[in-house]
């Protein structure tokens, strides 16, 4: 494959919120933390790459009103069956709420002052944020994914950008979902249909295309 632009790439990270990556916050108390900790090193090495390149940085999160009138009854429902209703008491404040504590990014991936951060009421980036309109006045036409889970926050945003037209570029090594299947069976749809999602890619193997 030619080298990639960096003008007009732009690295997208999911989620990585202390809900979804610490100790008491909401992935914690569905299923433990095992299936995130091996991605964040990684993770950081291809932030750091990417700020060194200059590439577009865009990070977002999952959270709700403190009302939760931006979180459907289905939604809310499901979270209480997962272990962890949205909007209880935890020990970082109360889950998935905007502008709590375990909301935020994760100090090791903490966003600089000049990168875009997006709050989005919905598993799919593109649903509920103006990431379409930022990435579409810069020029940008590929887009790296990193982020968790995969089956669900990762999977949705990455269908949403290729039904617009991107070229996408699925980390796997810097991508998690609760189960290991889950995440394997993830990573095989990309390639499904001659790569129907994109490309399926490693941190080291993006970092190679510049």
């Amino acid at each position: 494959m030619d080298s990639l632009s960096t003008e007009k790439t732009a690295l997208v990270l999911i989620d990585f919120q202390r809900d979804f990556c610490s100790e008491g916050g909401y992935a914690d108390k569905c299923n433990g933390l095992d299936w995130v900790k091996p991605i964040i090193p990684n993770t950081k090495k291809l932030l750091d790459k990417a700020r060194e390149l200059g590439l577009t940085i865009i990070f977002t999160r999952e959270n709700y009103a403190s009302d939760l009138s931006d979180c459907s009854q289905i939604k809310l429902q499901r979270s209480e069956n997962a272990g962890a209703k949205y909007g209880d008491q935890g020990p970082m404040g109360r889950l998935m709420i905007r502008g709590e504590y375990g909301n935020d990014i994760i100090d090791e991936l903490s966003p600089l002052k000049n990168e875009i951060v997006l709050d989005k009421s919905s598993y799919g980036t593109f649903l509920t944020t103006n990431i379409d309109e930022i990435l579409k006045n810069k020029g940008i036409e590929n887009i790296a994914i990193a982020g968790v889970t995969a089956d669900v926050c990762v999977h949705t945003t990455l269908r949403e950008a290729t039904d617009r037209g991107y070229n996408c570029f699925y980390l796997k090594d810097a991508i998690s979902a609760f189960k290991p299947e889950i995440r394997e069976a993830c990573e095989q749809m990309i390639l499904e249909e001659g790569g129907v999602w994109g490309q399926l890619s490693t941190v080291n193997s993006f970092i190679k295309l510049f």
